[in-house]
């Protein structure tokens, strides 16, 4: 029996694109927690409130302010986080700038064991790590040895807003319900279009990212729940003593 084996062309590699999910991770996870954390947060104090027998516009005053707070403690705290990650990333590429001035031999060595530790022959490995040595060898070792690359880069703005943006979306649904649902089962009206809201962004939220959707909605599903019960048990203890 004849084996087949598949040679690359240059017309070949030049023509197949993929595009990764990796290079969402950074927007992705902050979108998808300021949606949540806007969501369930305003949700939660609105039951809570709503439970303790509040107006209707201290109700809207309550979640009016959650979500202004809210986004903006997102905003800040995602842009501080992250910034954290980029001084270290940062203070990584000076570290490393600072060696291939001083020890270049030693840090070709070390490119040459990465890559035989990653199966490469040590003739190949030589060769691969020269090839990359003298055409860009900063941006070899931040890959190879660090971990560092355009996709993960540390992006606090980007963070930031997406954060805040999602944040304000999310508290937006529950406001609106608040404010448009009767007084007497308001609770249960914000609390039910609150769950709908959290399983649809769990289940967004995998397919954007390629996890399994039954699985992203039922974590945000039973999360949010849970967030829920606690916060309109409290304000029924509240209300009620008051």
């Amino acid at each position: 029996m004849a084996v087949v084996r598949w040679a690359p062309t240059l017309a070949s590699v030049r023509t197949h694109f993929e595009r990764h999910r990796s290079t969402r991770s950074g927007w992705l996870r902050a979108a998808v927690l300021g949606a949540d954390d806007g969501l369930v947060s305003t949700a939660a104090l609105l039951v809570g409130v709503t439970a303790s027998g509040a107006t209707k516009n201290a109700i809207l005053t309550a979640g009016v302010a959650a979500l202004s707070a809210g986004a903006m403690a997102m905003a800040i705290g995602e842009y501080v986080s992250v910034s954290a990650q980029a001084d270290t990333e940062a203070a990584d590429r000076s570290r490393e700038e600072q060696e291939l001035a001083t020890d270049p031999r030693a840090e070709f060595q070390e490119l040459v064991s990465i890559y035989r530790d990653r199966g490469l022959s040590a003739e190949l490995a030589t060769d691969v790590a020269a090839a990359l040595q003298a055409r860009d060898p900063l941006t070899a070792h931040l890959r190879d040895e660090l971990g560092h690359t355009e996709a993960t880069k540390a992006r606090p703005i980007q963070a930031g807003g997406a954060s805040a943006a999602s944040f304000a979306a999310g508290a937006t649904i529950p406001l609106i319900t608040a404010a448009l649902s009767p007084a007497g089962p308001r609770s249960i009206v914000i609390a039910g279009i609150t769950l709908v809201a959290l399983c649809v962004l769990g289940v967004l939220g995998a397919a954007i990212g390629g996890a399994p959707r039954l699985r992203g909605a039922l974590r945000v599903g039973i999360g949010g729940a849970l967030a829920l019960a606690v916060t309109y048990g409290v304000g029924s203890l509240f209300g009620s003593s008051t």
